[in-house]
């Protein structure tokens, strides 16, 4: 812990990259340890993640949450668009609805809505702070300028604007334009607020409803 710290604080770029890459390689190994690992292995990398949050807290300046009518609206339309949008083009992958926990551990079990609410909050609190400061601060900074905490988060640049945005899409290959259009938005906010907060709190209100769209509809293909 003290070594991750001491990284944390000699490394602005360690600080916003490392803990979004532990995050995908445990994203990587769901599933890979036997079905229920899904379930096990997202519970894992939501509480290391909430860690990682954590620890690098006080070296990730820009990583406070904020909020604003503008955050509100784009998560709710955010959201609109992932649910709307879905059929209407191509899919990049043809990952199966694998994510299930009612299939997994029976309908209306404790482990079922323990999962479901796992899943719930990892994506709406842990992973909104995780992604933003990778792809909203660093990212669209570092593409721009080397030192990118000398860019300001209000800078527009357009074709950092376009590529980060890309790139946030392609991570979500079965609905890649939605995705586009998340890294759009939030970075709009960005650029908008001067600020990741606002962006932070937008993804954060997407997830939570697309996570309520879910399990209230079945519509388990979403996660």
């Amino acid at each position: 812990m003290h070594f991750l710290r001491k990284k944390f604080e000699s490394s602005p770029e360690y600080a916003r990259v490392a803990p979004f890459a532990i995050f995908v390689v445990l994203t990587a190994c769901q599933g890979q340890f036997g079905v229920e690992s899904r379930y096990w292995l997202y519970l894992l990398k939501t509480i290391v993640g909430a860690w990682l949050v954590w620890e690098m807290r006080p070296f990730v300046q820009e990583m406070r949450w904020g909020l604003s009518w503008e955050a509100v609206v784009v998560g709710v339309a955010i959201c609109a668009a992932w649910i709307g949008l879905d059929g209407l083009y191509p899919r990049l992958s043809d990952a199966e609805a694998v994510w299930n926990p009612p299939q997994q551990f029976g309908a209306g079990s404790a482990m079922a809505w323990f999962y479901i609410g796992v899943r719930i909050v990892g994506s709406s609190l842990v992973v909104p702070p995780l992604e933003e400061v990778f792809y909203r601060s660093f990212l669209y900074r570092y593409l721009v300028r080397i030192k990118f905490l000398e860019m300001p988060l209000s800078q527009f640049h357009a074709l950092s604007f376009c590529v980060t945005s890309a790139l946030f899409g392609f991570m979500h290959p079965d609905r890649w334009l939605a995705g586009i259009l998340c890294g759009l938005a939030y970075q709009w906010l960005v650029v908008r607020k001067n600020r990741l907060g606002d962006a932070m709190t937008a993804h954060a209100i997407t997830n939570l409803l697309l996570g309520i769209w879910v399990v209230w509809k079945g519509a388990w293909s979403f996660w």
